[in-house]
């Protein structure tokens, strides 16, 4: 680095270091204060002109670039700051800092080109009201082990960004806990929502480093129910929380219970350069080991007890509470594990009612959630909960915190039951991270390319899917080609470590088959795989022939398209030479497979990623499901069954990061798999848990805004929001679910698709009849629609037409459906619109189909209009019936989108205007009917219909839904019955 560039970047250091536990002060003043002290040579930087002539050349990674979008990003996130009214992340923050720094509208320019201001939604919490306590004046002179977690993130290579987000998020949990030094004790308890191996761990040591330096003391984190999983937790906070000289304790390096551990020699683990407590801190005693789970300690538990410099006032009273170390243990969810440290706890001589504690809980809804109807007479909580709410119940400071990406089973807990780990106080949502490849990533969610216009680029499902249908058990032609497929991409990640990643870029490549939790079928798999493997010849003639056809029709035109940037061979005779280093790297030991599942006799290799480098097929069932990650997975084989999304969700463990290697990822699923008496799609059963969790994240979003400083929605209130896309896929499987009855869902501008139409011939009749002389009021020819987004145009045809807002409310008052119950708080919604006038007349809009025979002739005059075929998903449920192409004209008329310049379109917007889509339906059982003649009973058709209500159609005070509250032993929201 030149001379003049180390002075300037010094010099910017100093001055930016200067604001930076205050607030934006001018810059210029700020540098020429700092010049004083740098000397001669930084007078001539200490200028906004040199600044700005810097970043005229600058790239957006040039060392003052990455300074100043460190500190940029702080102000931007900070939340509710002295210095500025205005919203966190938006431009008016960042103009807000550039008027303090006093900065030329140049500088403004440059700097918002370099670093742009981030926008992404941060977490989104539901609420009760709480006592505001947790604030950075309160944290001052106390924070040790958060700036070190943060500053080890920031190592690691964390983008800024991404530890902003982390730090908003976890200061959402952390404030919403109790005050460790307040003198009345009360246990807050809540519920963090993240995506399956999303960086859950992450958030919830952020909150654990924050907690302690706050002053909790006793730190229990429910590691999940089996050793692997807790092992893998303790490290991580060992390794990212804890820190080099707290493990040691005086002890040589070799004595480290890590000392066999790669990460642990090359000086990964979080160093505080000194024991915290001699240094100014407070020391992490831990209480459990990797390899040691809770054991009752000897000694009257000496090593539990906490040591009061202050006898005389309590533990909490910050006199004694800032000068006395913290405990930490991760504990796996076991019976005798827990009732040991219950017995431990019960022992010690400091008084459990002064100990602030915090209970993390990690997958909260595996074995925490009691199952028991406590109801019935003798009834007793299951054995996991029962020790959580014994802990509770002895510890009355305790804060109880869960984690899970499938949360269905916690919001329905019976709210009233005091003792149970409903999260009463608070439900966070984390935000999507940057990166990250989840369920939608494998789905064309509401995509308006047609079928047979999908491709590799445009189409998620044929870039990454892979269909899994066998002629019968002992098929092995898509076993065969999934292992091909593993092959190929191992040979592709060493291409790319040898043109622009770099040497071992790629520490672990690893393909999971995921049939059963059987033992004995996983006994019998290996026998199947390992046979297959070696019969491979991946370095034979054949086995080239066979992996150059799927190279040239899959793998190299999926990275053509989805590449990135990274390197792709321009054919398979430049990637063959890797074909053979590839095959080694994974059997080169004679053990290409390695099976985990706890069966001792048939381990033929330790999963651990911590301590090597893994190039392996991994066959396994539950130990590697729920929690566990399995490092570099890039090709997955999943054929297991089961009936509640939250188990199928937590399988999906091709979910999570898959940096230099998304376009190589691979999902191989079954499509034809036989349960009880049915056949099911499981590449259609994780799309209906898709959009279960999008709807019920959605719907979080939608009611987390406040109204008047209060929630308009609390913990309670969130069952309603839960729905179920499929018949046989409930959203959990808990005995009981509890909650609140939905009586009205405002929806301003937002579109509407009630699904719980009739099924008997005299309802459908009914309905038919009443929506006859709308359709017979409707334009004799379609008028060609389209809405223009960034991305696409969505262009249809439809019969068009308009009715008075009272006509249409008295024709839905009439409407029979299979549950009243789905309709009634839109219906309530808009009675109230109609009678205030917030809503004068609807357009009515019967898409047509450009092309094809979908035609039935329906009313009095044999008119012909198009039919849809839907089919019913869950009892009278329907699943999705809208066509995404449909929606943005909807929404435009409705005011709740801009123009897109389609003067069709502008025609029909209006104020205080909504909008009816009709679908008449043919179910599937009809449809030969209706192709050969053209007509239908009316008793066969049901009329279904989207709403849009005009966007200007709010409440006066902003609430979106009303409540009523049901008694818990009255009523559950889901049935729970079997079909």
């Amino acid at each position: 680095m030149p001379d003049e560039e180390a002075v300037r970047l010094t010099l910017h250091k100093s001055a930016l270091a200067g604001m930076q536990a205050n607030r934006p002060k001018n810059l210029q003043r700020a540098l020429e204060y700092q010049a004083e002290d740098e000397g001669p040579q930084a007078e001539a930087h200490a200028s906004e002109a040199d600044f700005q002539n810097r970043l005229y050349s600058s790239h957006s990674t040039d060392q003052l670039v990455e300074l100043w979008r460190k500190q940029l990003t702080q102000w931007d996130y900070t939340e509710q700051p002295a210095w500025s009214d205005t919203e966190s992340r938006t431009d008016e923050r960042r103009a807000a800092v550039f008027d303090l720094l006093g900065l030329q509208d140049e500088t403004r320019k440059l700097l918002n080109a370099l670093i742009p201001v981030p926008k992404a939604s941060g977490a989104v919490v539901i609420s009760d009201e709480f006592t505001p306590w947790y604030t950075p004046q309160s944290q001052q002179g106390r924070s040790w082990y958060w700036p070190a977690y943060r500053r080890l993130l920031v190592e690691k290579g964390w983008p800024e960004t991404a530890v902003a987000d982390l730090d908003s998020a976890s200061d959402r949990v952390v404030e919403r806990l109790a005050n460790p030094t307040d003198e009345a004790a009360y246990q807050s308890k809540g519920l963090v929502v993240g995506y399956v191996q999303s960086g859950k761990t992450a958030n919830f040591t952020g909150v654990i480093a924050k907690a302690v330096d706050a002053g909790y003391r006793l730190v229990i984190v429910l590691g999940g129910t089996l050793n692997l999983l807790r092992a893998q937790t303790q490290r991580r906070l060992d390794m990212e929380l804890v820190g080099r000289e707290n493990i040691l304790r005086g002890a040589a390096e070799y004595e480290s219970d890590y000392a066999d551990d790669p990460a642990w020699s090359k000086g990964k683990f979080l160093s505080h350069n000194g024991l915290p407590s001699a240094l100014g801190g407070f020391d992490i005693v831990r209480m459990t080991t990797r390899d040691n789970d809770y054991k009752s300690l000897l000694q009257g538990i000496v090593a539990l007890e906490f040591e009061k410099r202050e006898p005389a006032v309590p533990l909490y009273d910050p006199r004694n509470l800032h000068r006395a170390s913290a405990r930490l243990m991760v504990v796996k969810k076991n019976k005798t594990v827990l009732t040991r440290l219950v017995k431990d706890l019960n022992k010690i001589k400091t008084p459990l009612s002064e100990i602030p504690v915090l209970i993390i809980d990690d997958e909260s809804d595996e074995a925490s959630v009691n199952t028991s109807n406590l109801n019935k007479p003798d009834a007793e909580r299951t054995a996991i909960n029962g020790k959580i709410s014994e802990l509770l119940e002895i510890l009355p400071r305790a804060q109880y915190v869960g984690y899970t990406a499938t949360p269905f089973a916690n919001v329905f807990i019976d709210p009233s039951d005091a003792e149970d780990i409903f999260p009463k106080d608070f439900i966070v949502s984390l935000p999507r991270p940057e990166g990250y490849m989840g369920v939608q990533d494998f789905h064309d969610l509401d995509s308006v390319v047609p079928q047979e216009e999908r491709t590799f680029a445009n189409s998620n499902e044929k870039a990454h899917v892979r269909d899994i249908v066998l002629d019968d058990e002992e098929d092995d032609t898509a076993l065969q080609q999934a292992l091909d497929i593993f092959v190929l991409t191992a040979a592709m990640k060493l291409y790319r470590e040898e043109n622009g990643l770099g040497d071992r870029f790629f520490q672990h490549h690893t393909m999971l088959i995921h049939e059963s939790v059987s033992t004995a079928h996983h006994r019998e798999l290996l026998g199947r795989v390992t046979q297959l493997w070696w019969n491979s010849g991946y370095t034979s003639a054949s086995g080239h022939e066979r992996l150059r056809e799927l190279y040239e029709t899959d793998l190299a035109p999926v990275s053509h398209v989805r590449g990135e940037g990274h390197a792709v061979p321009s054919s398979y005779d430049e990637l063959a030479r890797y074909i053979g280093a590839a095959a080694i790297r994974i059997g080169g030991d004679d053990q290409p497979i390695i099976v985990v599942n706890g069966d001792k006799d048939i381990e033929t290799g330790e999963a651990d990623f911590d301590k090597r480098s893994i190039w392996k097929i991994l066959i396994g069932g539950q130990k590697l499901a729920r929690g566990f990650t399995v490092e570099g997975l890039t090709v997955t084989y999943y054929r297991r069954r089961t009936n509640n999304a939250s188990t199928l969700m937590q399988m999906g463990r091709w979910f999570g990061f898959r940096k230099g290697y998304r376009d190589l990822v691979r999902l191989y699923l079954g499509r034809e798999e036989t349960m009880g008496t049915k056949d099911i799609d499981l590449y259609e059963a994780f799309e209906a848990i898709c959009r279960d969790e999008e709807t019920f994240r959605n719907e979080l979003q939608q009611y987390a805004e406040t109204i008047d400083g209060r929630p308009q929605v609390t913990p309670a209130q969130i069952p309603p929001l839960v729905s179920q896309h499929l018949s046989w896929l409930k959203p959990t499987s808990p005995k009981k679910m509890f909650n609140a009855q939905l009586v009205e869902k405002r929806s301003p501008g937002q579109w509407e698709e009630p699904t719980a139409y009739p099924s008997s011939t005299p309802a459908l009749r009914h309905n038919t009849s009443l929506w006859t002389p709308v359709l017979e009021s409707l334009s004799s020819a379609p008028t060609e629609f389209s809405y223009c987004f960034e991305s696409a145009t969505h262009r249809f045809n439809a019969l068009t037409g308009v009715i008075s807002s009272a006509d249409l409310l008295s024709l839905l008052c009439s409407l029979k459906w299979g549950v009243e119950a789905q309709f009634a708080p839109h219906l309530a919604y808009l009675k109230e619109i109609t009678a205030s006038g917030k809503v004068e007349d609807w357009v009515i809009l019967a898409p047509q189909h450009a092309t094809g025979n979908k035609k039935v002739m329906l009313g009095t005059r044999d008119r012909p209009f198009s039919w849809f075929n839907r089919t019913r998903r869950r009892g009278p449920l329907f699943g999705a019936i809208r066509d995404p192409k449909h929606v943005g004209v909807a929404l435009r008329i409705a005011g709740a989108l801009p123009s897109s310049g389609d003067p069709t379109t502008e025609q029909y917007v209006r104020a205080n205007r909504g909008v009816v889509v009709l679908y008449p339906i043919v179910e599937p059982q009809h449809k030969a009917e209706v192709e050969a003649t053209g007509r239908i009973d009316t008793g066969k058709v049901v009329i279904a219909f989207s709403f849009v209500a005009p966007a200007s159609a709010r409440s006066k005070d902003g609430r979106v839904v009303t409540f009523t509250t049901i008694d818990s032993s009255d009523a559950a929201i889901i049935n729970m019955d079997e079909e």
